[in-house]
């Protein structure tokens, strides 16, 4: 059997014997007709499964109704052609294609994982696909992966950015293309709708907490301090302990990655006297501060007590449930999801900024200031029903 431009089985030949030939040759024939089988085409589905073009375009587009025998036909011949849609090309015919753009600033951290997973369920729902994009926390990246989206020619973009200001190439796409601002923007400023929590409360809540339980030495375990969401949570904590005469709450910043931060975290212990209580401001630093207490064997709450940020149930499962500042994910992201789709849908009205409210959630980790170790009561070591925030400003 010969094969064309295979100079290589013929000189191998000489060497290897007739059955080797054989079986080079197969094997060497079988990769070449793969390569060049051209990919199946709407016409040969629609072929195949006796139906019009239409139709298969139909079933892969959800534009009209198909009843769902044809539907099976339309399928299986799909199936069997191992045909897949040309979504690039559909969308460059029509302009604009079922895809959403997300943008985070991190996929190490578990907070923008569960937006975008809540966020794909309800895009499913609505028939839409969504490409996800991670701009490592960087300006320079940030823009890339913006333009990366933009080119699949979304129907809209959520975005959490990396800084407090809008990417410039979303700027310019503002009136043009729909988009929603999450987490990290400052709402009164934004030229779009916007998704975000009271952060100046959810620093609040927490600080009240550990002063009602007699804690006066605070320290903030912060990510980055020129994060808006981050400024807010310390404003609110500083503001908090004011109200009580307490002294002002210690910021250390110990960056977005955890193990970086808890190194920071443990240095700072080293060179500092040990607060009689640590609140996290996200939970990247919660990990954190974690680690760098368990490096110099420091207990919660019998040494330390820690307020988490954002909650996981990694937090209550530990030996020491921990009491935690819990950002409502699942609203966030409906009402991202939902300004969005109004958008998409043609809506014109002004920007409309969306602020939640976070809840805490009183665990173990936070024991009264000064009181034995083994003389907690049973109604202070017990998971007390959750303290929804309540705004005093």
């Amino acid at each position: 059997m010969a094969v064309p431009n295979s100079p290589t089985i013929c000189n191998f030949s000489l060497r290897i014997g007739a059955a080797a030939v054989k079986r080079l040759t197969v094997k060497r024939l079988t990769s070449f007709l793969m390569i060049k089988r051209k990919r199946a085409t709407l016409k040969e589905v629609a072929t195949r499964a006796g139906v019009s073009i239409a139709t298969v375009s139909n079933v892969f587009s959800g534009r009209k109704p198909v009843n769902a025998d044809l539907r099976t036909k339309v399928e299986q011949a799909a199936k069997e052609l191992s045909y897949q849609v040309n979504r690039a090309a559909s969308q460059l015919r029509s302009g604009r294609g079922q895809v959403v753009g997300v943008l985070v600033p991190d996929l190490d951290d578990t907070f923008f994982t569960s937006l975008i997973s809540r966020l794909e369920v309800m895009a499913q729902k609505d028939g839409y696909d969504v490409i996800v994009a991670s701009s490592r926390d960087e300006r320079e990246i940030e823009e890339s992966r913006l333009q990366t989206l933009l080119g699949w020619r979304p129907s809209g973009i959520i975005a959490v950015p990396c800084s407090n200001r809008m990417p410039a190439i979303l700027s310019r796409e503002v009136g043009r293309l729909p988009m929603v601002l999450v987490d990290r923007v400052i709402a009164d400023s934004a030229m779009v709708d916007t998704v975000t929590i009271d952060n100046f409360e959810a620093g609040e809540i927490a600080v009240r907490r550990l002063l009602d339980m007699g804690h006066t030495d605070i320290v903030l375990a912060a990510s980055h301090l020129d994060i808006a969401p981050i400024r807010e949570r310390i404003r609110g904590a500083t503001a908090a302990a004011r109200s009580r005469g307490a002294h002002n709450p210690i910021a250390v910043e110990v960056g977005s990655n955890a193990d970086r931060g808890a190194e920071l975290f443990a240095d700072w212990i080293e060179g500092n006297t040990v607060p009689s209580a640590v609140l996290a401001l996200t939970n990247v630093t919660t990990l954190a501060v974690l680690t760098a207490l368990a490096k110099r064997r420091i207990d919660v709450p019998e040494q330390v007590s820690l307020i988490a940020f954002d909650d996981y149930p990694w937090m209550s499962a530990r030996k020491t449930p921990l009491t935690a500042i819990r950002q409502p994910v699942d609203e966030i992201a409906s009402a991202a999801w939902e300004r969005l789709k109004m958008r998409m849908e043609g809506d014109v009205s002004p920007p409309t900024p969306t602020i939640l409210h976070a809840s805490r959630q009183d665990r173990a980790s936070v024991r009264r200031f000064g009181a034995p170790v083994s003389g907690l009561s049973p109604k202070e070591n017990a998971e007390p029903p959750v303290y929804t925030a309540v705004n005093t400003t």
